[in-house]
């Protein structure tokens, strides 16, 4: 029978390697399905013909499809209008995004996202040049919404307003606008552009192998767990094979020779041969010992 502390084991490594299985290599497979996925559509849309905006929210959304997609729009700025997106980091700096109203023509209004600023005095919101009044044609990208987390709501901080992500329907809430559920990333040299955002990377990232990593964990955790047990298992089995044949551990191994005992009396110590001359070796041969 194994030991109480093997059952709780087993039910620890049997609750990770579901975790691998269901959660955590999903988790890391589904982020390479999306990155792959939006890097088809950044190179797709880098030779592609640019549409007008009406083209791709047609029914006031995006198809998944057509993010990334060159549109161009014309319109007006909102004058005075302009949102902040906190928290973010561009060229691996902290900044501010400002995003803007923008009313197209056909009356809607989407939001722009005219680029990024640095925050001054450790993270205060610096001044924003305001956007251009008059009417403007923008090239951009159409972007979708990118979703709010749980409790990370709109504030006002230093007089401006303040968002954490760019998401249409609770900003347009928070504005009393009605928004268009897709925002436009302006291009580099357009009216009321800031600081330019570049585009992602195209590159995959680490999340495949993260995933293939966390598969593998699921796999060897059973199979480390069966292995100790087998041992034990076998330990045990010699232990009880021993005790039935009436022997420990210790008595199956065969004792040392015992070290011979020293003699206590000291050896006559051997004459010591000292070389004779000649004529002591002719004096031992004529009277048979020597001189």
């Amino acid at each position: 029978m194994l030991r109480p502390g093997w059952l709780v084991l087993a039910a620890v490594v049997g609750l990770f390697a579901y975790l691998c299985f269901t959660v955590l290599a999903p988790w890391q497979l589904g982020k390479n399905t999306t990155t792959e996925h939006r890097n088809d559509l950044i190179s797709n849309s880098i030779n592609a013909e640019t549409v007008p905006v009406g083209e791709v929210i047609a029914d006031g959304t995006i198809a998944p499809d057509d993010e990334w997609r060159n549109i161009t729009d014309t319109g007006s700025y909102q004058p005075d209008a302009d949102i902040l997106v906190r928290l973010q980091s561009i060229e691996g700096a902290p900044s501010y995004e400002v995003l803007t109203p923008f009313v197209l023509d056909d009356g809607r209004t989407i939001l722009v996202n005219r680029g990024y600023v640095r925050p001054i005095n450790g993270a205060e919101a610096p001044p924003i040049a305001a956007p251009p009044t008059d009417p403007v044609t923008l090239n951009g990208r159409i972007r979708l919404s990118e979703g709010t987390a749980p409790g990370r709501v709109p504030m006002v901080e230093d007089g401006a307003k303040q968002v954490y992500s760019i998401d249409a329907r609770p900003i347009g809430e928070f504005i009393g606008t009605d928004l268009v559920d897709a925002y436009i990333q302006l291009e580099p040299d357009q009216p009321g552009g800031l600081g330019t955002i570049p585009l992602p990377q195209l590159d995959a990232g680490p999340y495949l192998s993260y995933g293939f990593q966390w598969l593998a964990f699921g796999i060897m955790a059973p199979l480390g767990l069966a292995y100790f047990i087998r041992a034990e298992w076998r330990e045990r089995r010699k232990e009880k094979a021993l005790a039935e044949a009436g022997t420990t551990p210790d008595d199956s191994t065969p004792e040392a020779p015992p070290a011979p005992a020293r003699s206590s009396r000291l050896r006559k110590p051997e004459p010591v041969s000292v070389p004779r001359t000649a004529k002591e070796a002719r004096l031992a041969d004529r009277y048979g010992n020597s001189r």
